[in-house]
This record gives C-alpha cells, structure tokens and sequence, in this order.
C-alpha cells in the first residue's frame, strides 16, 4: 500500500504533463451545431428552473404570511 505512494512521489513533473497531454487528445469535441443545441438547452432549462423556484418561493411566501397574520 506504501510502495505506489513512493513510486508516484519520485515521478518527474514532465510524465504528468505529458500525460495530460495525450488524455487531451483523446477528448472527442463537439461540433458547433451541437455545442450550440446543448447550449441552448442549458440555458433553457436554468431560465426554466429558476422561474418555477421563484414561483415556490412566491407561494410559501404567501403561505406564511396568512399564517402569521391568523395567529
């Protein structure tokens, strides 16, 4: 269990970055019309969730407001 802690302390710096090199041309990048639909998506359904969190926030608003003046 100690012995593949050593071994990666004494690894030199250039190995990790030449192997984050060829990690980063593996990456498959999308293209612009797909970049752009998931894009959109994105931001729709922020946009979405953010209007249904201030709609909630409206109406336990309310709701604890009636509740106050009740008691």
């Amino acid at each position: 269990m100690g012995d593949t802690a050593n071994n990666t302390e004494n690894a030199p710096k250039k190995s990790f970055f030449s192997g984050v090199k060829s990690e980063f041309k593996k990456i498959i990048w999308p293209d612009k019309q797909t970049l752009a639909k998931q894009s959109a998506a994105v931001v729709t359904m922020s946009v979405v969730v953010g209007v249904v969190i201030a709609i909630v926030d409206v109406v336990i608003q309310y709701g604890i407001d009636k509740i106050l003046k009740i008691g």
